[in-house]
């Protein structure tokens, strides 16, 4: 059964998905890069970047389960660059170069419509400026009977767990405190929503946290 879920999204110890002042230069916050320590060195990411080698173990099965049965991502504009705005022109292609790490339809959440952009391994990025319900029905219609993946950031994770439309979350804790940036839960009763731990794992670099609800009807 297809699901919509939040997977290896990382929180600092105070709550802070990002830090504060996101920019070209620091695309995380300030502080950012701290959250994903856990994640770097798994054999998952250094594949994206062409490398062979990576770490094993409870963080690369976390990172690589991450990507498992998904069909489609939906993203805010944060997350696929950083201009704001009216796009100035159609320079700017994302963050990871000419051949993203998603290899799937790709749904970017924004207030300023684009025509699609088709990258190399797969990736097409879609515009959607009719909210969060659109976004994921054509999300949901690209993934074809797989998973859709709420890849952030805290802003749009929030809209869709306040919608009460996501199934399930992997969070990662990662030994840091940012002090100050964009808190993922604050004010969000979880278990109002139905959500509850089934399982979590600590390792070094990482409390990684599975929440989970019953799955909707007819989902």
């Amino acid at each position: 059964m297809s699901k919509v879920r939040v997977a290896a999204f990382t929180v600092s110890m105070d709550g802070f998905g990002a830090g504060p002042a996101q920019s070209l230069e620091h695309p995380l916050g300030r502080g950012g890069e701290a959250l994903h320590a856990w994640a770097w060195p798994t054999r998952t990411f250094q594949r994206m970047f062409g490398k062979d080698a990576g770490t094993t173990g409870p963080d690369e099965d976390f990172a690589a389960s991450s990507f498992d049965n998904v069909g489609a991502w939906i993203l805010g504009r944060n997350m696929f660059g950083p201009i704001r705005g009216p796009w100035p022109d159609e320079e700017w292609k994302g963050w990871w170069g000419p051949s993203p790490p998603y290899h799937v339809p790709v749904f970017v959440l924004t207030h300023h419509a684009r025509a699609p952009l088709e990258m190399a391994g797969g990736t097409t990025f879609h515009f959607v400026t009719d909210g969060i319900q659109t976004a994921l029905a054509q999300a949901r219609a690209a993934a074809q009977g797989r998973d859709v993946r709420i890849g952030g950031g805290v802003a749009v994770i929030r809209q869709y767990l306040e919608a009460g439309l996501i199934d399930e979350m992997h969070l990662a804790i990662a030994p840091a405190v940012l002090g100050a940036g964009e808190a993922l839960l604050a004010g969000i009763d979880l278990r109002r929503l139905g959500f509850e731990p089934s399982r979590h794992v600590g390792t070094a670099n990482a409390l990684h946290v599975v929440l989970t609800k019953p799955a909707r009807a007819g989902a």
